[in-house]
């Protein structure tokens, strides 16, 4: 084979190989209406059981961008519109919701007029495994919360589809963690419980 030929050959060979060894493009899903955040507001204090524990809702919005060939080269951005989260009322009295609705969304808890959102962006994500059709990742990423930006490490369980994702998980976040003071009554025999536990279902599509 002439030597022109052959450098051709090389040259088409190392192209092929690039092409299919380069990672896949992310796919950048958004984050859908049917996701759910939901808080877990404890309570504690020696009186804690003269009290109740409280469920907000947050509604979420958001993007994911999805490496298939490398989950860990994947993106997570989330935002959440402080005056949008809500006080279910489930486990209390319905004639308190409205209070606790309000003092939520004050100055001495979320201060909705000062900090109006709450965004979360991944910087580092880990895999830890798989079962079955779930891979177990760890998001490592920034909260902002109330002007305050801190780093969180969160454990997902997701679920690919075809054009989607699914991902779910619980963490425990302090609130005093972001300059929030918990909420007290009865002279602090009553209090909420500094640590909060959220709980997450997102889905993401195209």
């Amino acid at each position: 084979m002439p030597y022109d030929e052959i450098l051709l050959a090389v040259w088409l060979g190392a192209a092929v190989g690039v092409v299919t060894t380069a990672p896949s493009q992310p796919e950048v899903l958004r984050v859908e209406g049917s996701s759910r955040v939901v808080i877990n507001v404890g309570k504690a204090g020696a009186f804690s059981f003269a009290g109740h524990a409280h469920e907000v809702e947050a509604p979420v919005t958001g993007r994911v961008s999805v490496n298939r060939s490398d989950l860990t080269r994947s993106e997570v951005w989330l935002e959440f519109d402080s005056a949008s989260l809500r006080v279910t009322g489930q486990g209390e009295p319905a004639q308190d919701v409205p209070e606790v609705q309000r003092v939520m969304l004050s100055e001495r808890v979320l201060d909705v007029k000062r900090y109006p959102t709450i965004v979360f962006h991944s910087r580092r994500i880990t895999t830890a495994g798989s079962s079955g059709a779930f891979v177990n990742v760890s998001v490592a990423g920034d909260l902002t919360l109330r002007g305050v930006t801190k780093p969180v490490i969160v454990p997902v369980r997701i679920a690919l589809g075809d054009g989607s994702v699914t991902a779910g998980g619980t963490v425990t976040l302090k609130q005093s963690d972001f300059g929030i003071q918990p909420v007290t009554a009865a002279g602090g025999a009553i209090r909420v419980k500094d640590a909060l536990e959220i709980t997450f279902s997102l889905q993401a599509a195209r």
